[in-house]
């Protein structure tokens, strides 16, 4: 388990050290005391009085040790929490870096609430091994064994009567272990149905709202936190009677010394002094004990955690390699292109060029591979067999970086962050000057929607864009994609959100993204695709005909259904009662 989390440690190795050393000097302090107090009772039980000069001597000593205790410990933990902190931090980016470069399939199937979970929750909970169970763990394992010790050389038979309570502690620890670790793992599934049902039911309350879901959206979130309840209330149920017998019994070392050793004493085999030490002794060292095998109960939980942690850090990469991009040639070819969702196949042998500087469409059915074909050149996946080729190089053999350069992917839904405006539309281009984003803006037609806000380019975009509406978004996802100038464009689903007041609007925006581009485009609404220099149709994961419009509307019965749905849907309108009434 350390060693899993060592790498991540980094320079701040030596602050766990200097922690751990400082927390023991602690613990020695915390179990002087009573080496102390023995010094005073022992001449009390030879009818002696101790002197006024050595009984301050012993408070004194006894004082100075508890300072040194709250001095030593509590430099102890900060010095470990420095460390627990970055070490954190480290984790953090480290699994941020590997996130990025995973398939958004993965992504999207560990859902959004796992990955907050393991980002928050699981990662900060590591706190507790790193400041906590290392340092304190060492330490108050370590000096309590070191006194067991040397109890056996004050009297071996005291120090066998002070372990008598270890076989029954541990063997309560174990049972506790073991009953928790048959439940864990459905416990934390819980924990993760949980977390995506509430993250869930919170971003869907406009439509839960709209459709009159409450009841049975609140459902399935009352199932998922009743379900949190119960699978944790039968966790605790099955660990809180072991965890209470080891914690009675571990740290109470007299529980045979106090009988036997009376018993020893009154048989004259061991004297009283000794018996006192021991005593004395068996009490400063129960507290130190029970709370380091206090982490004990708390270990599983983390190794479970770190196994999680450890299934996102190690998943594979998505493929890159080091080659440059062909900065002079665009064409795009898929080469017998094969993908799958899971074990389901969706693309079944997909091959397909397309011309620097033309425009191909792509249509279908819901369901037919046209968002999967495009989110494959953008390289959102790997592929199960065969190529993707820009300019004739496998976009697999290009790094991430220099693959992204080459295209500007437009989707249907265009997340905004809640920044400015502005710096929403440098995503395209950081390094762009603010003359270059405002004309992106202005070529976007974005004028008209800026000029509603006081603080214009500059207005924040609220969570998620709340503050705009859905073409607007849009068109700021197009200003982005204009400063971003890549030579291949992909228009997923571009003009979802168009009505007939931005129709003009979101159609010279896109005339001026598209100027001299490669441009991959996939519409429902095929009146925008007519003019197109090839429509590739598919169905079933299969391009079945492609050609230009007219020539697929005399030889495509798929691509002539397609156009007849869509011409269709283009003139339904609302009528009122007035309306039926004229007629």
């Amino acid at each position: 388990m350390i060693k899993s989390v060592a790498p991540y440690i980094g320079r701040y190795k030596k602050y766990t050290v200097i922690a751990t050393i400082l927390t023991s000097i602690g613990i020695v302090a915390s179990v002087a005391p009573y080496y102390f107090l023995y010094e005073l009772l022992v001449p009390l039980t030879q009818g002696k009085i101790p002197s006024m000069e050595f009984f301050f001597a012993r408070v004194a000593l006894i004082f100075a040790c508890e300072l040194l205790y709250g001095f030593s410990y509590s430099q102890g933990l900060m010095f470990s929490h420095t460390s627990a902190y970055n070490t954190l931090k480290n984790l953090r980016v480290a699994l941020k870096a590997k996130l990025e470069k995973q398939p958004l399939g993965n992504i999207k199937e560990l859902g959004t609430g796992q990955i907050k979970k393991v980002f928050s929750d699981d990662i900060d909970q590591l706190e507790l091994l790193l400041a906590h169970a290392i340092p304190e763990g060492i330490a108050n394992l370590a000096i309590p064994a070191l006194v067991l010790a040397c109890l056996f050389f004050v009297d071996w038979r005291m120090g066998l009567l002070t372990l008598g309570t270890l076989p029954f502690g541990f063997f309560a620890m174990a049972m506790m272990m073991k009953s928790g670790m048959s439940k864990m793992d459905a416990y934390y599934k819980s924990a993760k149905k949980m977390n995506n049902t509430i993250i869930e039911y919170v971003n869907g309350m406009e439509a839960i709202k709209v459709f009159n879901k409450d009841g049975d959206s609140f459902q399935r979130f009352g199932d998922a936190v009743r379900g949190y309840r119960d699978f944790t209330l039968a966790w605790y149920r099955a660990c809180w009677p072991w965890m209470a017998l080891y914690s009675s019994v571990l740290p109470c070392f007299s529980l045979f010394v106090l009988p036997f050793g009376g018993i020893m004493f009154l048989s004259g085999t061991i004297s009283l002094s000794k018996l006192i030490l021991v005593l004395c002794m068996t009490f400063a060292i129960g507290p130190s004990l029970l709370k380091a095998l206090s982490f004990g109960g708390k270990i599983p939980q983390l190794n479970y955690k770190i196994a999680e942690l450890e299934k996102m850090l190690n998943h594979p990469p998505l493929k890159e390699g080091t080659e440059e991009a062909n900065e002079e040639n665009h064409d795009v070819e898929f080469e017998n292109v094969k993908f799958s969702y899971k074990e389901k196949e969706v693309l079944h042998g997909i091959n397909l060029k397309i011309k620097q500087g033309t425009t191909t469409a792509l249509v279908g059915e819901s369901g037919s591979g046209k968002s999967t074909l495009a989110k494959l050149l953008v390289h959102f996946y790997d592929l199960d067999s065969g190529s993707v080729k820009i300019g004739g190089k496998d976009i697999a053999s290009l790094p991430l970086e220099a693959l992204n350069e080459q295209i500007s992917y437009v989707a249907q839904e265009q997340f905004l962050f809640n920044t400015s405006l502005y710096e929403n539309i440098l995503i395209g281009r950081p390094n762009a000057s603010r003359e270059e984003v405002l004309d992106a803006a202005r070529r976007a037609q974005c004028e008209e929607f800026l000029s509603r806000f006081p603080k214009g380019i500059d207005t924040l975009a609220g969570d998620s864009g709340k503050q705009l509406s859905g073409g607007e978004r849009q068109r700021i996802s197009l200003a982005r994609a204009i400063l971003k100038n890549a030579p291949i464009i992909v228009l997923d689903e571009a003009t979802a959100f168009m009505d007939p007041e931005n129709e003009e609007k979101m159609n010279a925006a896109i005339g001026e993204i598209i100027k001299d581009k490669t441009l991959i485009v996939i519409a429902h609404r095929l009146s925008t695709i007519k003019n197109a220099d090839n429509i590739c149709v598919l169905k079933d994961g299969l391009i079945i005909a492609q050609g230009k419009h007219e020539e697929l509307l005399k030889k495509s019965p798929e691509y002539q259904k397609l156009w007849d749905a869509s011409s269709e849907a283009a003139s339904w309108k609302i009528e009122n009662s007035k309306t039926k009434e004229a007629r």
